[in-house]
């Protein structure tokens, strides 16, 4: 295959990170998990999401489980507050946390590649990487609530390659979940590579990385 030419990021625990203490205000704070917590969580959340989405039996999304999964723990069956707290993450301006370095890799990584972003957001995550200082680093955006099609719907990779002017198989996408990130891009021919801090996918044979710098390293083999 050739070298690529453009690679698209996801935002979402791939670029930025959640503001747990915001997003879990509404929560008792003798209740807030850990960051190591969390992240099991999210891996646990990511096993089942994926299962269901693949067998086609989704009938809510992924933070919905997340935080059923987090009251089931806290010993707490809140329907309002899960409610409460999947409305506080899906707010893009939740997402403002920056792994050091994330500025610098951007940089470097942009000298050998068209570097864009498609995001599953609200229709104001260009106002978001904006405030994280990073929205310069980018030649195009694609916001899901501005698109009007989601994750892993072909529709979103499709404008966002137009955007481009670029073609699947000269793409790379960067993305947290198997599910949406790594086989919407593959089902319409780009590559693809998981951002995987978690270690979601730590043993499951995927292409993944583990920080930008990793996946700077990814790009060169």
């Amino acid at each position: 295959m050739p070298k690529p030419r453009v690679v698209f990021f996801d935002v979402g625990n791939t670029l930025l990170f959640p503001n747990r203490a915001r997003i879990l205000a509404p929560l008792p704070e003798q209740h807030h998990p850990t960051l190591d917590q969390w992240q099991n969580l999210e891996r646990r959340t990511k096993r089942e999401f994926d299962k269901l989405l693949l067998e086609g039996q989704v009938d809510h999304g992924f933070w919905w489980i997340f935080y059923g999964y987090l009251l089931e723990e806290a010993s707490m069956s809140d329907d309002n507050l899960r409610s409460t707290l999947v409305k506080n993450t899906q707010n893009s301006g939740n997402w403002d946390q920056i792994r050091h370095g994330t500025r610098e890799s951007l940089d470097r990584i942009s000298r050998d590649y068209c570097i864009s972003v498609i995001s599953n957001s609200d229709g104001r995550i260009v106002e978001v990487l904006g405030g994280c200082k990073i929205a310069d680093c980018f030649q195009s955006v694609t916001d899901s609530g501005i698109v009007g099609y989601e994750k892993p719907h072909p529709a979103i990779f499709e404008a966002a390659l137009r955007t481009m002017q670029a073609h699947p198989e000269e793409s790379v996408y960067v993305g947290d979940v198997y599910s949406v990130d790594y086989l919407g891009a593959r089902n319409i021919g780009m590559r693809a590579v998981l951002f995987d801090v978690a270690g979601a996918y730590r043993d499951h044979g995927f292409p993944r990385v583990e920080s930008l710098e990793a996946l700077e390293i990814w790009l060169k083999g």
